[in-house]
């Protein structure tokens, strides 16, 4: 039963209304009882008659209040729900709910996740299966049949992966499952983009066994995609796409990242209208180009909006090839010299082991460089050529210098931009009527059209280009004669590019001038990486190990359990086992993205089905049920009725004395009975231990950390001070008892030297009184070390911290916490046990915070501190626990980011030198005093 905006659970309910004038009329003839007062000098006249009295009617105003009272608790009956929604088609054999929780889920999943609950709420009122599935899991994920309760579990524990959906594969599990189950109804909840393999998909899932179909789709496909980002000569070239159907204009900025997360860059991207593509460019120097490490699209918050940046847009490599053998006694001569010192500051050079052009060429080749250089090369060998010539084509770019040897055997060669005529041409001497030629203005089409020709460069020998048609479109500098200095030409996706002189100093002077550096540096900007090579020393080219990945939402993140290695030279799609992120190590990374070049936003059709289809929406329930409170205004009038009875009664004007006493003797009750349980427990936690108990704590070093209650983050703290124990155990002369776990607001904190503290956003906010003993206990001599874990969890264009970072802030708000400081080169703790340049735990990155120094600018007096030399607090992003944790039987419980065995050692290093900090103190800096007190000893 529904009267918009309000219906009823039970509206036969309602027919009790009918009943309120018979209780009206009870309630009129049987009123309260009236107030008796006793006049003694009456006494005996009221002995003498006696006289049946009887009010005449209730009060109105109290028959009304009884009758409001009743209509709430029969309406209440009735379960009334204001705004309701419409109940969905739920019935049949069973529900199966198909969900796509992929990359395009992500920005309203909780609006699917609501939607999603709302429909398994109506199977359970029913009592009907539910076959639930997700399109971004695990092929054998378990799909069911569950009953309601177990369905809702499932649901909130799945959220959205950075990976395309996988529709055919499940659809055709849920259809298998189905056929047990004839009749049922289907629920498809889709991201509202088409997916190859769609039409088969729907085809198997709903032309079968499907008595209705529930449709939803966003009402709007609005998600913004990132498919190219490019590093060019003159900027940063960035593509973006969206869903086709928008006939309006759109704009997106698009914001570049460094490694840090600083933004350093930005870009507007503008859609035409109509137009699924916008494109657009970042102007920035090169060298801050070689900075970027991600770029993302501002109020997108999905994967599919960012790219991360490998080595392949950043700087660039560069090979070195020559012929000709280098004399050591004469480096100025070398054909390579000048063009080492003109690439250095701006690529990365590198040049092969073999001078056998047969063998040199593809070693070359191997390390995927973006140019080449050949200074005075003349024949390539048959199959070097080839491959040289595939890789041009590829993309790749190919500069060649002039000399005696290309002059000798250029008749024939593909490799170079234009024709030239054997031999070399002489400009002045004692037999040339000829003089040397400037350099004139570079031409307009040209990349080096916007610089200023150089005016003392002057070239005495070149080689010739014969006259063709387009010899000028080719040619990229001139000198003053109109003879080509500089040509190029494009060569399939690649260019070839070739200086008519040589690379020495020896037929102009133009390689040792500056704009012989600015011309190669447009060169090497015009060129582009062919790919990653992998980096880890400790790995095999054809595995790279996980080192960041893309969030489904767009941050950043660590790798999750389930991520594999990826192959770096394989087009690898995105999958659960290679998620879009960041594939390597620190010391070089492979980038594999959501998106590619090829991608497009198709809008999904809805499919033609002979069942009936029910279209929805993805909302919140925006229904409220009013039976509790209707139960609660009539419980609260229920009070107003007892104390009304009680007035006229008289209850609150006789007996003053005894009134007075029932009161207080009430309110008493009522205190004691809401404090009994507090005052109990308080004296059981605050009670102090015996002397047996404090001799055991102090006879024994233990490390301690705080009982966050959180049961993941206390596991992993207890087990990495597990770890750290056993390794101070092994490797010091200390041997700590087992870790203790403390409850800052009722433990004694004095018995640990150390707490050590994981910062979680999730866990309770400690109180004023617990923040004030911690307080308490670091100006006692106590040390806190703060763990925010944080390292990695700000995604790409966060302005500001992490709400780890933020809870730490509200915590230090009520300590008296020093100014701090990165540890300094030069502190106790990097000489306490170990010598160590950093405290890495199991991410590495952020410094280890201390007290600063009283007198910093005084170098040597920097490692001594006030009292015994400890810092009262330390704060870390790097998770020390973590990179600490063993289990059962001695493993590492996590594994570091990135995964290096060698950070996990360095973790326990950092945290036996904190351990030794914290036991001596300034005992290490004291050392540098003991020629002198020695000295005066002897005195």
């Amino acid at each position: 039963m529904s009267w918009l905006p309000l219906s009823f659970g039970a509206p036969m309910v309602l027919w009790g209304l009918l009943a309120l004038p018979v209780i009206w009329w009870l309630l009129r003839f049987t009123p309260p009882k009236p107030q008796t007062e006793v006049f003694p000098p009456l006494k005996i006249l009221a002995r003498v008659l006696k006289r049946e009295e009887t009010p005449q009617q209730s009060p109105w105003w109290l028959t009304l209040l009884r009758l409001l009272m009743a209509a709430l608790i029969v309406m209440a009956l009735a379960e009334p729900v204001f705004n309701p929604r419409e109940k969905l088609p739920t019935d049949g054999a069973a529900l199966a709910m198909v969900i796509d929780n992929d990359w395009a889920a992500a920005p309203d999943w909780d609006k699917r996740v609501a939607t999603a609950e709302r429909l398994i709420a109506d199977a359970g009122t029913t009592g009907v299966p539910v076959v639930l599935a997700f399109t971004a899991e695990k092929p054998n994920a378990e799909i069911g049949p569950f009953d309601a309760g177990a369905a809702l579990d499932r649901l909130r524990a799945t959220k959205p992966r950075p990976i395309p959906t996988d529709r055919p594969a499940v659809y055709a599990r849920v259809a298998e499952t189905l056929a047990t189950l004839p009749g049922a109804s289907v629920a498809v909840l889709a991201d509202g983009l088409a997916a190859t393999g769609d039409e088969a998909a729907f085809d198997t899932l709903l032309s079968q066994n499907a008595a209705n179909v529930v449709w939803a789709v966003p009402d709007r496909i609005a998600p913004i995609g990132l498919i190219g980002a490019e590093n060019e000569m003159d900027g940063f070239s960035l593509t973006a796409i969206r869903a086709a159907g928008n006939p309006g204009p759109g704009q997106v900025i698009a914001g570049a990242f460094d490694d840090k997360g600083r933004r350093i860059a930005d870009a507007t991207l503008t859609f035409a209208p109509g137009e699924t593509t916008a494109t657009g460019t970042m102007k920035v120097p090169f060298e801050l180009r070689n900075d970027f490490a991600a770029i993302a699209l501002d109020g997108e918050r999905h994967a599919g909006a960012v790219r991360v940046l490998d080595d392949s847009s950043k700087r660039r490599r560069v090979g070195l090839l020559s012929q000709a053998e280098a004399d050591q006694a004469q480096p100025l001569l070398s054909p390579l010299y000048y063009i080492r010192r003109a690439l250095l500051p701006f690529a990365d050079l590198v040049e092969p082991q073999s001078a056998d052009l047969a063998d040199a060429i593809p070693q070359l080749l191997d390390q995927k460089p973006a140019m080449i250089v050949m200074a005075d090369v003349g024949t390539i060998p048959e199959q070097a050529h080839v491959k040289l010539v595939d890789w041009v084509e590829k993309g790749g770019t190919l500069v060649r210098f002039a000399g005696s040897r290309l002059a000798a055997a250029s008749a024939g060669d593909d490799l170079l931009p234009v024709r030239l005529r054997t031999g070399e041409r002489s400009l002045g001497g004692a037999l040339s009527w000829t003089t040397p030629q400037p350099v004139t203005e570079f031409p307009a089409t040209g990349p080096f059209a916007d610089l200023a020709p150089p005016s003392e460069v002057t070239v005495s020998r070149q080689v010739l280009a014969e006259p063709s048609a387009d010899i000028v479109d080719r040619t990229w500098a001139n000198l003053a004669d109109g003879t080509p200095l500089v040509t190029g030409m494009r060569k399939g996706k690649g260019t070839v590019v070739l200086f008519h002189i040589t690379p020495e100093a020896t037929w102009s002077n133009l390689p040792i001038s500056g704009s012989f550096v600015e011309m190669l540096s447009r060169i090497v900007q015009l060129s582009r990486n062919q790919g990653s090579v992998a980096a880890a020393n400790d790995q095999p080219a054809s595995a790279l190990a996980p080192y960041r990945m893309i969030a489904a939402d767009g941050a950043l993140v660590p790798p999750p359990a389930d991520a594999r290695p990826l192959a770096p030279h394989a087009a690898s799609a995105v999958t659960l086992e290679n998620p879009p992120g960041l594939y390597g190590s620190e010391a070089g990374v492979v980038a594999h993205n959501l998106l590619n070049a090829d991608s497009t936003f198709t809008p999904l059709e809805q499919p033609q089905v002979s069942a009936p289809v029910t279209n929805i929406q993805y909302a919140f329930d925006e229904s409220h049920h009013l039976k509790g409170s209707l139960v609660a205004a009539a419980l609260a009038l229920m009070v107003l009725d007892t104390l009304a009875v009680f007035w006229m009664g008289g209850l609150f004007s006789r007996r003053p004395k005894l009134r007075g006493r029932a009161a207080t003797a009430a309110i008493l009750l009522v205190a004691l009975g809401a404090l009994a349980l507090p005052l109990d427990k308080a004296r059981a936690d605050d009670a102090k231990p015996d002397d047996a108990i404090s001799i055991e704590a102090i006879s024994t070093t233990r490390l301690a950390y705080v009982i966050t209650g959180e049961p993941g983050v206390d596991a992993v703290s207890r087990a990495g001070l597990e770890g750290l124990t056993r390794f101070l155990i092994e490797k010091t002369a200390l041997e700590p008892g087992e870790p203790a776990g403390v409850d800052i607001a009722k433990d004694e904190l004095s018995f640990y030297p150390l707490i050590y503290w994981p910062i979680d956003p999730a866990a309770p906010m400690p109180t004023e009184a617990a923040i004030a003993r911690v307080d308490a206990y670091m100006q006692q001599g106590g040390t806190v070390l703060f763990d925010t874990r944080d390292q990695f969890a700000n995604g790409i264009g966060a302005d500001s911290a992490s709400p780890a970072t933020e809870r730490l802030r509200d915590i230090l708000s009520g300590l008296n916490v020093p100014p701090l400081e990165p540890v300094p080169s030069d502190h106790v703790l990097t000489k306490a046990f170990y010598i160590l340049p950093e405290f890495p735990g199991r991410f590495n990155g952020s410094p280890l915070w201390v007290e600063a120094s009283l007198d910093a600018s005084n170098a040597e007096n920097r490692p001594v501190r006030t009292g015994d030399g400890v810092s009262p607090i330390m704060i870390t992003a790097n998770d020390f626990a973590g990179a600490w944790a063993i289990d059962s039987s001695g493993n590492p419980l996590l594994p570091t980011v990135p995964s290096d065995p060698m950070q996990r050692i360095y973790a326990l290093r950092g945290g036996v030198n904190i351990m030794m900090y914290m036991l001596t103190g300034n005992y290490k800096s004291d050392q540098v005093h003991v020629p002198i007190l020695l000295e005066r000893l002897g005195q």
